[in-house]
């Protein structure tokens, strides 16, 4: 079984930053070949894609909200994933996710069967 831990949301003014992590662990299980996709859900809203890297962090695909903003980036030697957030936004507010599979990233939730339980971004002034 494998378990998702996101960390470093908070509370942030717009055009601020924060840096999301996701440490991955799990009995047999080999982070390095698995691909990363960060999710988000805001309140009354269905959850959305944000951003996936692959296995050796050399590809990487974003949400055209995202794009240019955030960034994705992972190591392999500590297991962990993040989600560099900058320039935010009010809009930006939810629940963030990250999710892993073994084989290629895509952008479809429902692709991914491992899910951390989130951590909280709330960007207001």
């Amino acid at each position: 079984q494998v378990q998702l831990v996101e960390s470093g949301g908070g509370t942030v003014q717009p055009g601020g930053s924060l840096r999301l992590s996701c440490v991955v662990s799990g009995r047999g299980r080999t982070f390095s070949n698995d691909a990363v996709a960060w999710f988000r859900q805001a309140p009354g809203r269905e959850r959305e894609f944000v951003a996936a890297i692959g296995t050796i962090g050399n590809r990487a695909i974003y949400a055209d909200s995202v794009k240019g903003r955030f960034t994705i980036s992972r190591n392999n030697n500590a297991n962990t994933a993040y989600l560099q957030m900058s320039s935010l936004k009010i809009e930006d507010t939810a629940t963030y996710f990250c999710a892993v599979r073994d084989t290629w990233f895509t952008p479809d939730s429902n692709d991914y069967k491992d899910w951390g339980q989130g951590t909280q971004v709330t960007v207001s002034s």
